[in-house]
This record gives structure tokens, C-alpha cells and sequence, in this order.
């Protein structure tokens, strides 16, 4: 199913609603909408496999865009607006887009419109109304006459997203179109998260991420094609977001762990104001939980909180469900997606219990990277190219089970030991002296590598001395020992993305050496 379905049986319904303005869409404007920019693109010479670019923020007007493409059989390449000129000017070139489409505050419109004149992409639209940068023409100018009569082919398209840069230059994720009409089922989101997470018109789905990363984009889709209301947060906010759900009676959403931190921190007091009766499934991915965090969670919310492992690439997906992840806490669940191999670094598999890198098995390789055939092969597994992996360390346990380490990047190795990052950083993540923390390995002349915690301090405490050592003791009675950090550095603000994740990369370039001792 599409939006098309749902707005000859329902046009009225909202398809989504901007949670700050209280402002809607409805299923019957989003279809005419999309059929009229589909068929605009097709009469201006786009045909099935080209690449449309989405540079805006979380706007309404975004769906239409997305679903112009779906019904096209083109590509939407959503892109971060928190990257450079460079990496966006890089992306449309790389991409090969023949459209680019931009929206919301003037600085993400002007990154838009600088990168497409050094891309030279030949058409530019403005999802402003009225007004748009030069070179770019307004959505509505552009639509102005064009018929909503739907194309009499409408293949169905696909996303082609970028990594996010955290490790390097942005790759694209490229998988082969489906074979179908967008109006034929045969969706394997909806397949799999539609059932799983009781996804249907009764559905009121907060979306609290930007939509230019895939899980947001994506479960966004799946609700609008199983005919529920998307709620889409402008940006993310701890209290917006529980308003929010007592304001539109929010059943389902979708989360990153740095969410649940700033939410639990704003106390009990505060969280106890808010109604959030009508939530039933909180989903969380995109970065693994510690596992205080997650208990903490269920405890204020119950048995709500579903978690799954994946990738923008695709390539294999777990799920766990409360109940299951109680029994088992810090596990990601067992594959609904591949089937899970654990391999050394020569790519011999492990028994259950060793850690080691993830793989998923699929009968064929489910996607590349976009022209660059040696990162495409070093994604796949030495003697089986079937099986690919994202670069992530993890165990499976007897039964499947599937607990995750660390990043094979991101692995400290500290006098031939292996140290895993994210250990030492979930002990800490909830200590009310600690905003955020990050740990990396820095240079040791005796030991290789030791470990360094870099914290950001919360408001009002004072970095230094004996903090380090209120943190250590507080680690002290979560990790072993020698794992403990070494070096302790004290940070304004750490280098997220705003889907979370740590730009290690970026923060390695930024801290100072520790001094020798």
C-alpha cells in the first residue's frame, strides 16, 4: 500500500502533523501533491533509476517529495544538512542527481544552493512557498497547471542514502529498485515492522529524529503506507517530546539512546506531568543503549520499550522485544532479517560466546556502495560474498541471541588486551555529573594505547581532580579494573550527529595528548 490507498478510503485524515505548529497534511493533499510533482518530473525528462536530493529539515512538505519519488521509480538521496559544502557538493556529484529540493531555516537552503552550483545539478526546487534562493524554483510555481492524475506507470522507487561521514567521506547505499508498482504490495519494511509493532490507521507515530536518516525516513513510510498519522517533530526537545505525546495521544515512536539520557535527566518530578497513557510501542535503535538506561526506561514507562539492529545498508535486522531483553539484558535480539554469523578477523566463524565481527547471511549481497566496488567487497566476507557485514564486534549466546561490543574501529587495544569503548561509556552515561561521554584510545608508549574518557560536564558541575575521581570510584564498581580510563579530558560539547551517534573520528582530531606522566 501507498498514501494513494489511503486517500480515496480516508483523503481527510492527516498523513502527518508538524508537532510545534500543530500544523497537517492530509492523505488526499499528500497523493495529489506527489502525483503532481511526480508528473512534473517525468515531463522535465526524469526516468526510472535517477536520483532526486532532499537538502531541508523536518518539514511536511518533505513526504510529498518522497512519495513524488516512490511513485516514480527514481531514488531520493536525503541528505544530513549538518555536513559541509564539500560533502554535500560531493554527494549530489557522486549521486549523479538530476534534482535537488530544499527546505526550512536559511542557512540549510543556503548550504543547499551553494552545493548544487559547484554540482551543477540541472533542476532546483524550494519547498518554500513563494520565495526561493537563486537558481530555485518555488514547489508551487513549479506545479502551478501540472496535472494530479497519477502517471500511468508508477514503478516504485527506493532511497539511496548516505552514510553519515562520521568515518570518512559519505558513502551511498545503493540498492537495486523494486520490481513493481508502488501501488502493489511486496514492501519488506512494512512486512516486517507493520505486524510487529501493530502498525495501522489507528496509528499516531512521533518521529522526534531528522528525517534525512534512513530509520526516521524509513518508519515514517511504513506508517503513511499502513495509512497511520506520522507526528514530526521540528527537532528533538526532552519535554517537547513528552508533550507532545500526551498533546496528539501518541501511540507508537521511535528513539536514540541520547533521547532516553535527556529524558530521564529532566527528573521525576518534571516527567510525572505529562499524560502518556495512549503510548503503547517506543521503538529504539540507531546506537546500542546501555543497558541502565534501557531498565531505567521500562521502569518509567513499562513493558513498551522494542528494540532492533540494523543498517541504512540493509543488510540483516534483529529485534527483541521487553519481555525477552528483561531476560536477557544488553542483547539487540535474534535476526528477523539474514541469519547471524560471528567471524574472526580471517573470517572463521566463532562458537557462540566469542566476540567477534557481525556478519548476515542473505541469499545474495543486498546492496553497495556506490561507485566504490573496494568498499563494497570489503563489506563482504572473505569466502562467502553473501555475507556482509557494517563493521560492527558482537557475540551471539546459545539460543541467538545477539550482544553487541563496539565498532571494530573503535576497539582500544591496551597492552594486547582488547577494550571496548562502549562498556566503560554505558557506566557512566547516566551519573548526574556527566551531559555526555565519549571514550577513545590514545597513545601509550608503555601499554600501546590507554584508555581516555572525555566527558561533557552537566550544568552547574565543576570539572577537575576530584570529579575524576568520583567518576573512576562510580566506574570502579561497574568494569574491571583495567579497563578503568587512564586519562580523563573535560569538554564543552562532544561531536554527535544528531541522530546520535559519536563523530570519534572528528573528536580524536580535537582533544589534546594527555600529558606524560
Amino acid at each position: 500500500m501507498f498514501p494513494g490507498t489511503h486517500a480515496r478510503s480516508a483523503p481527510d485524515r492527516a498523513a502527518v502533523i508538524m508537532s510545534g505548529t500543530g500544523a497537517a497534511l492530509s492523505y488526499g493533499e499528500l497523493d495529489r501533491s506527489s502525483a503532481r510533482l511526480a508528473r512534473y518530473w517525468h515531463e522535465q525528462g526524469l526516468r526510472r533509476g535517477d536520483v532526486v536530493a532532499l537538502v531541508a529539515t523536518n518539514l511536511a512538505e518533505v513526504f510529498i517529495v518522497y512519495w513524488a519519488a516512490q511513485r516514480s521509480g527514481l531514488y531520493i538521496t536525503a541528505i544530513n544538512h549538518n555536513l559541509t559544502v564539500a560533502d554535500v557538493s560531493y554527494i549530489l556529484t557522486d549521486s549523479g542527481a538530476k534534482v535537488i529540493v530544499t527546505g526550512g531555516r536559511d542557512t540549510v537552503v543556503q548550504l543547499a544552493a551553494d552545493a548544487a552550483a559547484d554540482a551543477a545539478v540541472p533542476l532546483r526546487l524550494s519547498l518554500h512557498q513563494g520565495r526561493a534562493p537563486d537558481g530555485f524554483t518555488a514547489l508551487s510555481t513549479a506545479l502551478d497547471g501540472v496535472s494530479d492524475a497519477p502517471l500511468d506507470d508508477q514503478p516504485r522507487g527506493s532511497d539511496l542514502l548516505y552514510s553519515s561521514g562520521t568515518t570518512g567521506r559519505p558513502k551511498g547505499i545503493k540498492p537495486p529498485l523494486p520490481d513493481r508498482q508502488v501501488s502493489e504490495p511486496g514492501d519488506p519494511l512494512v512486512a516486517a515492522f507493520g505486524p510487529l509493532y501493530g502498525f495501522g490507521e489507528d496509528t499516531v507515530y512521533l518521529s522526534p529524529a531528522p528525517v534525512y536518516h534512513a530509520a526516521p525516513l524509513r518508519f515514517c513510510a511504513v506508517v503513511q503506507s499502513l495509512g497511520g498519522t506520522v507526528v514530526l517533530m521540528e527537532r528533538f526537545d526532552p519535554r517537547e517530546a513528552l508533550a507532545a505525546i500526551e498533546r496528539y495521544r501518541v501511540t507508537h515512536s521511535q528513539w536514540v539512546p541520547t533521547m532516553f539520557v535527556r529524558m530521564l535527566k529532566l527528573g521525576e518530578q518534571v516527567r510525572d506531568q505529562y499524560d502518556l497513557s495512549s503510548h503503547r510501542v517506543a521503538v529504539h535503535a540507531a546506537a546500542p543503549c546501555p543497558v541502565e538506561v534501557k531498565q531505567a526506561m521500562i521502569d518509567w514507562w513499562g513493558p513498551i520499550v522494542h528494540e532492533y539492529y540494523g543498517a541504512t545498508e540493509a543488510h540483516g535486522l534483529t529485534v527483541i522485544d521487553p519481555r525477552s531483553w528483561l531476560q536477557r539484558p544488553g542483547s539487540v535480539g535474534r535476526a528477523a532479517l539474514g541469519v547471524i554469523h560471528i567471524c574472526d578477523s580471517e573470517g572463521t566463524e566463532l562458537p557462540a560466546g566469542e566476540v567477534g565481527v557481525v556478519y548476515f547471511e542473505r541469499d545474495e549481497m543486498p546492496f553497495e556502495y556506490l561507485n566504490d566496488p573496494e568498499r563494497t567487497r570489503a563489506a563482504q566476507h572473505p569466502k562467502h560474498p553473501n555475507w556482509s557485514t557494517t563493521g560492527d564486534l558482537g557475540r551471539v549466546d546459545e539460543d541467538g541471541y545477539l550482544y553487541l561490543a563496539d565498532r571494530q574501529e573503535f576497539v582500544i587495544i591496551s597492552g594486547g588486551v582488547n577494550i571496548y569503548p562502549q562498556e566503560i561509556e554505558d557506566g557512566l552515561a547516566l551519573h548526574p555529573a556527566v551531559d555526555d561521554i565519549a571514550v577513545i584510545g590514545v597513545p601509550d608508549p608503555e601499554m600501546g594505547e590507554a584508555v581516555m574518557a572525555v566527558v561533557q560536564p552537566a550544568a552547574g558541575t565543576t570539572p577537575g581532580d576530584e570529579l575524576v575521581e568520583e567518576l573512576r570510584g562510580y566506574l570502579e564498581q561497574r568494569i574491571a579494573r583495567f579497563k578503568l580510563p587512564r586519562h580523563f579530558q573535560f569538554v564543552d560539547t562532544l561531536p554527535r550527529t544528531p541522530t546520535g551517534k559519536l563523530v570519534k573520528r572528528q573528536l580524536r582530531k580535537e582533544v589534546a595528548p594527555p600529558a606524560g606522566d
